[in-house]
């Protein structure tokens, strides 16, 4: 049975909806220090997943081609204008919601969100275990996670967080039932080289949350498909 992906979806989706309906009634210093500890804590899981890495030339390379596939693709373009226009749709009803007073600031923060909940390394692996070992406590612990961090950004960026609910149930649902499927290929080394490839898009995700510098995280995504045949690849060669 799918656990995991469908207790991490509704603990974004509950956490969204809380954050912006009652976020007004939080100090506002709160309201700026947090997100700068949930970017710092997602600058130290980058670090911890790093460390699995086996071949880094092979994570770079994927890096570097799946960055300029998103860039000419223009990924993160296309996130950033679907999430304005979430924006305008879902806060519309409610005008009154504490939200950042320019678009820049709305997508900087939000595209980050969107890597941060879809694309990190534990929500990957612990899709990919909970559908291999049936075993869902990954994910139920990354929903706990995922709860106040999907509260605490909806003070700012109001009902919009809850539907990011919506693209990670998919990712981490198609994961569980690829695992089956996957599990035969993978190798420790590509999954250990895999885990540093998330590492690293969580790393920059991080700095992009505490506005150290604005990486295109979206754009950098694509390599998370390429390192495992890469990864493999480059054993065979060198």
């Amino acid at each position: 049975m799918m656990i995991g992906p469908i207790v991490n979806g509704t603990a974004i989706l509950i956490g969204g909806l809380f954050g912006a309906s009652f976020g007004k009634k939080i100090p506002a210093r709160v309201r700026e220090a947090l997100p700068m500890t949930f970017g710092c804590a997602s600058m130290g899981i980058g670090v911890a997943l790093i460390i699995k890495v086996n071949f880094i030339p092979a994570v770079i390379l994927s890096l570097l081609i799946g960055s300029l596939i998103g860039e000419l693709l223009r990924l993160e373009n296309r996130i950033e204008n679907l999430s304005l226009k979430l924006r305008k749709f879902v806060d519309k009803p409610s005008p009154d919601t504490v939200l950042y007073a320019s678009h820049e600031e709305f997508i900087e923060k939000y595209v980050a969100l969107v890597v941060l909940f879809c694309a990190s390394g534990m929500g990957v692996f612990g899709s990919l275990t909970e559908g291999m070992s049936g075993d869902p406590s990954l994910l139920i612990t990354k929903a706990c996670l995922d709860l106040f961090t999907a509260a605490i950004f909806a003070i700012t960026l109001g009902y919009s967080v809850s539907l990011i609910a919506i693209p990670q149930f998919i990712i981490q649902a198609a994961l569980f039932l690829l695992a089956s499927l996957i599990q035969p290929l993978v190798t420790p080394e590509m999954f250990g080289d895999f885990s540093a490839c998330g590492g690293m898009i969580m790393l920059a995700t991080g700095f992009r949350i505490c506005g150290i510098k604005s990486f295109p995280v979206a754009n950098m995504l694509f390599g998370l498909v390429l390192v495992m045949p890469i990864s493999a690849l480059w054993v065979q060669i060198f």
